[in-house]
This record gives C-alpha cells, structure tokens and sequence, in this order.
C-alpha cells in the first residue's frame, strides 16, 4: 500500500456484532488508504457495512481487529479519552439528522464545539461568522433551527463542521433528510469546498445520483470493499450565493 500523502491508513480493519452466540461480521479485514486532499464517497446496499465503516475509522465505533491511523496517530493505540481529543481537534461530522441544538441559534451551534475544546469566546464567534458566510448562510445567523429549511440547517452542519478545521470531515447520508434539489445544492457546497480548498471528505451515501458526483467511489458489499474507482464528475457547480430553499 502506497502511503504517501496518507491521511487516512485503515489495515486488516474488523468489526463483530455479538447477540448471544450469534456473530455478524460487519467489517471483514478491510484495507482502505485516504489521501490528503481526497473526496471519497461509498455506497452499498442496506446492511453492506457503510456506517459502520465510517464509525469505526473514525473511532466513534472500537474496533475488533485491524489498525486505523488518522493524520498520523493510531486512533485504538490510544486511551478513549485521548482518542476523543483527537477526534474533535482532526475530525468534522455531517450526518443525516442534522443535531442542531434547538434553542441555539445558528452561530451559536457553531460556535459550540470550538468553546468545548477551549477556544477563546471571541474566536469562537470570529470563525462560526466566517463559516457561515462560507456556506452562504450570512443573513440566518441569529436564526435558531426551527426558523430554517432543512437545507439552511444542513449547512449549518457542515459550517459546524468546518469551523474547527478539520484534517477530515466524514458525511453521513448528509442528504439524506432533503429533496432532490436540496440535495443537488448541499452536495455542490461539499464538491467545492474539496475542489477550491482541498478539505478531504469521506461521504456515505446509498443515492446513486450523489455518488456520481464524487472523483473517488468505493462500493460495499457484506463487509468488503468490492469496487474502487476513479470517476470524472462533471455535474456543475452552483454558486453559494444562490438562494436554497
């Protein structure tokens, strides 16, 4: 394996699910290489082992056999606690459910995961007002979730994400919970910002229209990688600045 440039080294990685003496092997010594700079998105079918993968090489799952080394640093090598520090100083998440804190308002949901790992107040709100310009949210703010479309909040999420600057930010079925054309908009923002700025995105997705908008797709299959292909995506790019519903 050519680990050059490597953010992301997963080898021989393994997963066991346990009910009593029955055993379902949800990973099955999975080898997996993520370079600096890659957007990465993986699809299969119901039960192919998608979620759990993106939970177990991000630590958020513990491992039953097999190495992952993010950025650097072996993620099972080291204590939970350690490995939490690590996750929110290197990792960003988007997931379907979007986990906004209701009564915050969108600034503040940024802000939030800065102040827990000690950022200063006045930072905090400094970059949460960048990453929210960022993604095209400027006016909505002060705006708490419930005041925002499910393409607004989705956003939010992914500034929340971005705000920490993260080496990796790992997508959930991040469209998930929006209609087509939501989707097409939240998914042109992801693209650009891994064209423009280079942010590494790994993207878990069973929608095949999404999956062809990634340079680099990976499809599952009971546990295994079946299929990695390079793609050339061509679908355009809309501006930020264009309203979203």
């Amino acid at each position: 394996m050519d680990t050059d440039r490597a953010l992301l080294v997963a080898t021989g990685v393994s997963k066991i699910y346990r009910t009593g003496s029955v055993e379902v092997g949800a990973l099955l010594d999975l080898d997996l290489l993520v370079r600096h700079g890659e957007m990465v998105g993986v699809m299969g079918p119901s039960g192919s082992g998608k979620t759990t993968l993106l939970n177990c090489l991000s630590g958020l799952d513990d491992i039953d056999g097999g190495r992952v080394e993010v950025d650097g640093h072996d993620l099972f090598a080291m204590s939970d606690a350690a490995r939490t520090e690590h996750r929110a100083h290197t990792m960003g998440f988007v997931f379907q459910a979007f986990n906004l804190i209701p009564v915050f308002s969108a600034v503040e949901n940024v802000e939030l995961p800065l102040l827990l790992v000690g950022t200063r107040a006045g930072e905090a709100r400094r970059r949460a007002l960048a990453m929210l310009d960022r993604v095209g949210l400027t006016h909505r703010v002060d705006h708490r979730p419930s005041e925002m479309s499910g393409g607004e909040q989705q956003r939010v999420t992914i500034a929340r994400a971005l705000a920490g600057r993260p080496a990796i930010v790992w997508a959930d079925e991040p469209t998930g919970n929006l209609d087509s054309a939501m989707a097409d908009q939240v998914m042109d923002l992801l693209c650009e910002l891994n064209r423009d700025e280079g942010q590494t995105i790994v993207l878990v997705t069973h929608d095949g229209a999404i999956g062809a908008r990634v340079p680099r797709l990976i499809r599952m299959r009971d546990g295994r990688l079946v299929d990695d292909v390079r793609q050339a995506v061509t679908a355009p790019v809309v501006s930020r600045d264009l309203p979203m519903g």
